[in-house]
């Protein structure tokens, strides 16, 4: 049966994304010192941060990508990357929220001879001069959303093994698992799990609650869902779903808004950028990205939402370094 939040949402993926690109305000920043996708981005100490991901190379994964232990830290004031402490060891995938002034990579997928998609439990922090160890996670949980509330990291959705193997990409399997690091005690717990096993997903945090938005399931396709997590009651809750599914999306709160952007499959790159206003339970169109991407990062800075690297093609094989900016 057909709901009326359904219903809006494809008049609105029909109608909008038109007029949303006619006056696009998106604009270019400076590069990427290099070119990556698989990525994630945090915001910290006033800066994007990125690290790890794929890159082009001779040697690697699907068309010569290899993993990356490499950190990125962009200023916006001064539209300028450096390059931070490096990862202990290259992996692609690996998801980063901040809290309390330190940066968290967690998980993510590292290559090995046995082969390019061995997941990982690797927690690292990141306190200014090096990333250090911490805990693992419990449990094996890469291709996920990671986020900051309060003094604890919420990691929920993706991929984990389905048996022994843990070698290929397709010995892993979509997820509802999530997954909890309290900071202050170093300890991981699990909370409830989010109400659709996928990977891919993009999230954020506004007014203290957990945004978890799109993705996919292998064999099924991409995801339109939105769901929210309270961490308060320990529960989720399903809203109104984006106009357009999309895997492999980027996505960043700022000025009480969510914002998606970008992803993969429906076929091709997809340009797209939504808000949604969680008073309203509705999305409305925003300006297309001028270069569409997948597997990139979203950082909100100021008042910017930054699209950083990714795909220009689907899968892989064609990576960029391109960072845009939206004034919100």
């Amino acid at each position: 049966m057909i709901d009326r939040r359904t219903l809006i949402a494809a008049g609105l993926a029909a109608a909008a994304p038109a007029l949303a690109r006619a006056e696009s305000r998106w604009s270019p920043r400076a590069d990427v010192p290099w070119p990556v996708q698989e990525v994630y981005g945090t915001a910290w100490r006033g800066r994007a941060l990125i690290a790890g991901g794929m890159a082009p190379g001779v040697q690697g994964l699907r068309g010569g990508i290899n993993p990356q232990d490499r950190t990125g830290l962009y200023d916006p004031a001064a539209d300028r990357w450096t390059e931070g402490p490096r990862l202990p060891f290259p992996r692609h995938h690996p998801a980063l929220a901040s809290v309390g002034g330190r940066a968290y990579a967690l998980g993510g997928y590292r290559v090995t001879g046995e082969g390019g998609w061995v997941g990982i439990t690797d927690a690292l922090v990141l306190d200014g001069e090096a990333w250090r160890a911490i805990a693992p996670m419990r449990q094996i949980q890469c291709e996920t959303v990671a986020v900051g509330i309060g003094g604890r990291i919420h990691v929920a959705s993706g991929r984990a093994p389905k048996g022994e193997a843990n070698r290929n990409w397709s010995d892993q399997g979509d997820i509802a698992l999530h997954q909890v690091l309290d900071v202050r005690t170093g300890r991981w717990e699990t909370a409830a799990p989010c109400p659709l096993a996928r990977n891919s997903a993009t999230g954020a945090v506004i007014d203290g609650l957990f945004y978890l938005a799109g993705g996919r399931r292998v064999g099924e396709g991409n995801s339109a869902r939105l769901d929210r997590y309270d961490p308060k009651s320990d529960r989720w809750e399903t809203l109104a779903p984006m106009p357009r599914a999309a895997g492999g999306l980027a996505g960043a709160a700022l000025g009480g808004r969510l914002y998606v952007f970008g992803g993969e499959g429906g076929p091709g790159v997809i340009p797209d950028c939504w808000s949604y206003d969680p008073k309203a339970d509705a999305w409305r169109a925003e300006p297309a990205m001028r270069t569409p991407r997948h597997g990139l990062a979203g950082v909100a800075l100021g008042g910017r939402i930054y699209a950083i690297g990714g795909g220009a093609k689907e899968s892989g094989g064609q990576v960029t370094a391109v960072v845009e900016a939206l004034d919100v």
